[in-house]
């Protein structure tokens, strides 16, 4: 018969309670919920009250709150053990509550009950009262139900079994399990189950989910975050698993996970960004070493399909915000329109071929340093073409200009955007040394509009605005709230005079800040 480990359990008064397997014991398994445990617990009380003194003596519950429901309606005379864990029920391969076992000083069960047959329960109690010469228990056989079948335990729910056996074979992995029938495809089962995001995902076996954790020195079980709506704890595993759905290799791993850590910040808001009518995405920029190492685009086509660092990337964070999360379209998604940067938008900057710090040393990491930062967007890319302009200035202008539209027309003082800069652009501003502060300078200038034009601002009440004198209609108002809301990277091809920006969402004192976070394995 199956033996009962040695272990170490918690009662209701707070207290530690071993079994030693050294000497002889009873050990009952049960939980609350179980009409045969409950039947059972005064047949308990009554062994306990003729064997306590010649046995050890212990009942293990298998939840917490239905160990305090049992103490508190039977009033037993033993303790409760709390085995919510149930590592010890899994170990003793209990299979159905209850199952009392009677062990011998050698640690080997001697019998077993399984659920409540009369006849085997009461033959037991005759036997130990013949071995140990006691009295005869305080029980009415009679008024017994002579047969009652027991429930499931807890530890072969497959909700727990498989990370049981994950914990008892060290295995990192602790998900549980989904099986399908024989006649199930895959890929139809992923759609059915609702984990993708419209496009067909890899199934994330558990090979292959070990082969993505061995990309990462992290803990599998380590929490990285907790990520609203559904305010879940975000492991490592679940990074892995989600990043195994969007086609990611082992060595994206940790670039996920810092994104993962930089969108569950107060700062970054992504409940807000998700739920909002606008439509906001994440859009990954990656700086650093770990461009190279994984081969990500940061040239021709830097924000497109055909790169599969790029692309796996980002999809990777967007299915663990949905299926870890839960921000799901039609649920806490309420995107009027939606964009298709909700399904990917991640890339590297191209640091060798600018004339500037690269985003990540200008956001106080060294040039060495491997980073992930994350903006809030709503539209883009949009590409303003200028093929013209020989000077930083008129480039600077021309740029500005372009942005007057964005969100509206009339959306002045509040706007933010993130500006890739093609190569050839980047060369006519290197040619006039021109910073990306100049840049900025130059747009805010290029695009302000006079108070007459914008025909008011928030917070103007038409009566106000009427009573403006021609100078306070004559003041400009920039587009962007700062100049630090418009952000500067390289990427694109080194051919094409173009530059692309990405819409903002709303002012970031209200909405969401850019977060960068270092990349590590």
């Amino acid at each position: 018969m199956n033996a009962v480990a040695p272990f170490t359990l918690r009662n209701l008064a707070d207290e530690d309670v071993t079994f030693a397997g050294d000497r002889p014991a009873i050990v009952c398994f049960v939980k609350e919920d179980c009409p045969t445990c409950r039947e059972v617990m005064p047949v308990l009380a009554a062994m306990h009250a003729v064997f306590a003194s010649h046995l050890d003596f212990h009942v293990v519950g298998q939840t917490t709150d239905g160990n305090a429901v049992l103490e508190r309606e039977f009033a037993p005379p033993f303790s409760l053990l709390d085995d919510s864990a149930l590592k010890v029920s899994f170990g003793a391969e209990i299979e159905t509550v209850p199952t009392l076992r009677v062990i011998g000083g050698d640690g080997v069960t001697d019998a077993e009950l399984v659920g409540f047959v009369r006849e085997e329960w009461q033959a037991m109690v005759g036997d130990l009262r013949r071995l140990h010469d006691t009295d005869e228990c305080a029980l009415d056989w009679a008024a017994l139900p002579k047969w009652r079948p027991g429930c499931g335990s807890l530890s072969v729910d497959p909700a727990h079994a498989d990370r049981l056996q994950a914990e008892a074979d060290n295995s990192p992995i602790r998900a549980r399990v989904m099986e399908l029938g024989s006649q199930d495809d895959e890929f139809e089962f992923m759609f059915d189950q609702g984990f993708t995001d419209g496009l067909p995902v890899v199934s994330p076996t558990p090979e292959r989910v070990l082969r993505m954790l061995a990309g990462t020195s992290r803990d599998a079980q380590e929490v990285v975050a907790v990520m609203p709506p559904n305010m879940a704890q975000v492991t490592v595993e679940k990074i892995a698993i989600n990043s195994v759905l969007a086609g990611c290799k082992p060595e994206y791993l940790p670039v996920v996970i810092a994104a993962v850590e930089a969108v569950c910040t107060n700062e970054f808001n992504i409940h807000g960004v998700m739920a909002t009518t606008m439509g906001a995405s994440p859009v990954m920029v990656v700086n650093g070493p770990i461009r190279h190492h994984i081969d990500m685009n940061m040239g021709l086509g830097a924000l497109g399909q055909g790169n599969r660092a790029n692309a796996t990337i980002g999809r990777a964070l967007r299915l663990t915000i949905r299926n870890v999360g839960g921000a799901k379209p039609g649920g806490t998604e309420r995107s009027t329109f939606s964009n298709p940067l909700k399904y990917t938008m991640c890339f590297a900057e191209w640091e060798e071929r600018s004339c500037w710090p690269a985003l990540h040393v200008d956001r106080g990491f060294d040039p060495e340093d491997s980073v992930v930062t994350v903006f809030a967007m709503s539209g883009g890319p949009t590409l303003i073409l200028d093929e013209q302009s020989l000077t930083g200035e008129s480039l600077g202008g021309s740029i500005g200009a372009a942005t007057k539209t964005m969100l509206n027309a009339r959306a002045y003082g509040f706007s933010q955007c993130l500006m890739v800069v093609s190569p050839e652009h980047v060369d006519t501003f290197n040619r006039d040394s021109y910073s990306k502060a100049d840049v900025r300078r130059r747009m805010q200038e290029a695009s302000s509009k006079t108070l007459r034009e914008l025909g008011g601002k928030p917070g103007l009440t038409p009566d106000e605005f009427a009573g403006l004198t021609d100078a306070e209609l004559d003041e400009r108002i920039p587009k962007f709230g700062a100049d630090d809301d418009i952000d500067i990277v390289v990427a694109g091809s080194e051919a094409g005079k173009c530059t692309g920006f990405f819409h903002g969402w709303i002012p970031r004192r209200i909405g969401s800040i850019p977060v960068s976070r270092k990349i590590e394995a």
